[in-house]
């Protein structure tokens, strides 16, 4: 049986996947301590950025989201060979500022900083994207 050995992107896929699963854990610790404040269930999925709650479960969404969308560019640079020292900057960037747009959002910092996290997030994995091909 053929092993690939880990690269930077498949280390970022791993730390992706970690954070997720965290993430879920802590919307979970939430969702269990607000229930057992007498909260409903109700308070779920009422939108209310003021809400830690509501903060949590739209950053576990939007890992769900993008999740896939790394995980396409992790499939094509392993089965394609491409790797190297920008490869790996590109991957080491979009994993960092996407922990960071996680945690901008937890903390309920002003959306504009995770709109420019979103925004060289989006332009790793396009870059990266691209790099497959050429």
């Amino acid at each position: 049986m053929n092993s690939i050995n880990m690269t930077f992107p498949l280390w970022g896929l791993a730390i992706f996947i970690f954070w997720t699963i965290a993430v879920v854990i802590l919307l979970l610790a939430v969702r269990i301590r607000h229930l057992s404040a007498g909260g409903s269930v109700k308070d779920f999925g009422t939108p209310n950025d003021e809400s830690l709650l509501w903060r949590l479960f739209r950053v576990q969404s939007n890992l769900v989201e993008n999740l896939p969308l790394y995980l396409g560019v992790v499939f094509l640079l392993t089965w394609r060979g491409v790797s190297g020292t920008a490869v790996d900057l590109l991957i080491v960037a979009y994993i960092v500022f996407r922990l960071v747009h996680s945690v901008i959002h937890i903390a309920g910092i002003n959306p504009i900083f995770r709109l420019l996290c979103l925004v060289i997030q989006l332009s790793c994995l396009v870059t990266l994207t691209v790099m497959t091909f050429f």
